[in-house]
């Protein structure tokens, strides 16, 4: 048998090495609070290589590892709901209810935003009403420290990454801050939105020259915009079979969740 000529072998070294850098100046995930700090320091290199700025660096360096935010991430139960016990626990009627009064309280509105991004009414109307109670609740969890702390647990890490970049970098736009509270999960906003979808989807809908997800009118016009990016089609159909309700499944991947907002956007829109 011949061996390699030197001359290989070290070609071969070479390359692994190439191969291997980035992995190896990537920051690493761990499944508990202790590793951290060490984590951000890491992750605020790769962060500066995809350009976040002086503000957004500072607030990942005031992340907290969010110890709620993995207690919610261990413990998701709408997975497993039937359709009929997600819709009863989530408050379909009311969401149905409060929804028709709200598009008839302000049809212009909505139909401006069907007029520009092809999206009924009854779709913004149900995932406002799902996911904050009509901007009732919005969350009470520090977004950075949220989205950073997902993207340091090994679970989802490569998910979360890019949202958190995304968070770090509506920090350096002035859209969020590093005390701005949202869902456990990092979502912020009327709709709740993920940081990397927010920063790619954000609308400045009443053009005061900012995007807020804590204004209704951006909020919304964000969600059609990442409805509309995602392939709706205006004037198609959403219920499960019909066109778009394969954009419905970009919003949220469970499939309770999807099939409770089309259901709740039919009766809104009826």
């Amino acid at each position: 048998m011949a061996f390699p000529h030197p001359s290989f072998l070290a070609t071969c070294a070479a390359v692994l090495m190439l191969a291997a850098t980035p992995r190896a100046e990537a920051a690493q995930c761990g499944n508990t609070a202790n590793g951290f700090d060490t984590w951000k320091a890491a992750f605020a290199k790769e962060a500066k290589r995809a350009g976040v700025g002086k503000r957004g660096l500072q607030a990942l360096a005031q992340a907290r590892y969010a110890t709620r935010t993995i207690a919610a991430d261990r413990n998701q139960k709408s997975f497993k709901y039937s359709l009929e016990k997600f819709m009863k626990v989530r408050g379909a009627n009311a969401i149905i209810s409060q929804g028709r009064k709200r598009k008839a309280r302000n049809p212009g509105f909505y139909a401006a935003l069907e007029q520009q991004y092809g999206v009924p009414a009854g779709v913004l109307i149900a995932i406002h009403g799902m996911e904050t109670g009509f901007g009732g609740f919005m969350g009470d969890s520090a977004v950075v420290s949220a989205i950073t702390t997902l993207a340091y647990d090994c679970r989802r890490s490569d998910f979360f990454v890019p949202h958190a970049l995304g968070a770090l970098k509506l920090v350096d736009k002035g859209a969020i801050t590093a005390a701005t509270k949202g869902a456990k999960h990092g979502e912020l906003g009327h709709t709740q939105f993920l940081p990397g979808n927010a920063l790619k989807y954000g609308v400045d809908a009443n053009g005061d020259g900012r995007v807020d997800f804590y204004s209704q009118a951006d909020a919304m016009a964000s969600t059609a915009n990442f409805l509309r990016q995602k392939g709706w089609k205006p004037g198609q159909g959403y219920l499960e079979g019909q066109p778009n309700f394969a954009v419905i499944k970009q919003w949220n991947a469970a499939s309770v969740y999807q099939k409770a907002i089309a259901i709740m956007a039919s009766k809104i829109d009826g």
